[in-house]
């Protein structure tokens, strides 16, 4: 992905440091901010201080009114929902035209929270069963689009997934925006088959029987039901089994052109990272070398192999 065209990204805006919560502070994410924001370009948003509200302010939270999740002051129960509402309508219409890969939201927040957030009874009760006001609300606008909130992140395996969905939709973007074609929805689909088999070989058999009739159908009908599918599938979690099966097929290229000893050291750090002593990098980093030395043509094209920017070291820890 060129730096002069990077994906963007909407994000809660305090997770990049900016002092806009109820208290006049910030939660900034350092690794948000320095590491991911090197190859993304952030949009910050705060639902609370964008719908006209003060910092510092009296703190809100989700309250159940008759089967209805209301935001709500926690001393004086004045109802912003409203207010948060009709503000959330205009913004979502500005962040369509931007053209987001995804958005980075708070966790736990009344406004932006995208699951578990506490839902309080009148009587005093409470659940982590809601989802803030703005992020239901974006989410229900763009469902395709990659979302995650700043908690989860933390964890090595869905931080990897989400950042892969990221560059994958962007990369979706960039064709739609050159003109859509079947020739072009053919090429991406030949560029992601790797990365569709690590998350299921089944879904890849779908979609290549999609696109190999794709000329009895409607482009866009055709590419809306491709790209649907495709980021449903991606949500799922590739695990070491299915990398395991991407890898040997991939090894599968090079059995002409490797030494007894060169296949014997491959298939011993294949099996390595499938036992989970080493990162999938290792693996990956050798097949990339003999994706170069041998000039594999077809492999040199499959995002699986350079998903997302090395510098972020994201297969370094799965």
């Amino acid at each position: 992905m060129s730096a002069q065209n990077p994906p963007l990204i909407g994000i809660s805006s305090c997770l990049l440091g900016n002092k806009v919560r109820y208290d006049g502070q910030h939660k900034l994410d350092r690794y948000l901010r320095d590491q991911l924001g090197r190859f993304v370009e952030f949009v910050p948003v705060c639902p609370e201080v964008e719908c006209g509200l003060s910092i510092p302010r009296e703190a809100m939270r989700l309250v159940d009114i008759e089967g209805k999740h209301r935001l709500m002051t926690q001393k004086t129960g004045i109802d912003h929902t409203p207010r948060m509402q009709e503000w959330g309508k205009e913004k979502l219409d500005g962040l369509e035209q931007l053209g987001l890969c995804g958005f980075i939201f708070k966790s736990r927040s009344p406004s932006s929270g995208m699951r578990g957030v506490k839902v309080y009874k009148p009587d005093g009760g409470a659940a982590k069963s809601g989802v803030g006001i703005f992020a239901r609300a974006f989410m229900e606008r763009f469902p395709l689009l990659p979302v995650e909130d700043e908690g989860r992140l933390h964890d090595a395996g869905l931080k990897e997934n989400f950042i892969e969905r990221i560059f994958v939709f962007k990369r979706w973007q960039d064709i739609i925006r050159q003109g859509p074609s079947l020739k072009g929805l053919m090429d991406f689909h030949a560029d992601h088959k790797l990365i569709l088999m690590a998350h299921s070989p089944k879904v890849l058999k779908e979609l290549g029987a999609l696109v190999a009739g794709g000329k009895d159908r409607p482009l866009g009908e055709l590419a809306d039901q491709y790209v649907t599918t495709m980021m449903e599938v991606l949500k799922l979690i590739a695990t070491t089994r299915k990398n395991t099966n991407v890898l040997e097929h991939v090894m599968g290229y090079f059995k002409k052109q490797l030494s007894s000893d060169e296949k014997a050291e491959l298939k011993t750090l294949i099996e390595d990272y499938h036992r989970g002593l080493i990162p999938l990098i290792v693996p990956v980093t050798l097949l990339n070398h003999y994706v170069r030395k041998y000039h594999e043509t077809y492999l040199a094209r499959q995002h699986y192999l350079n998903p997302h920017p090395l510098e972020l070291m994201l297969r370094n820890h799965v």
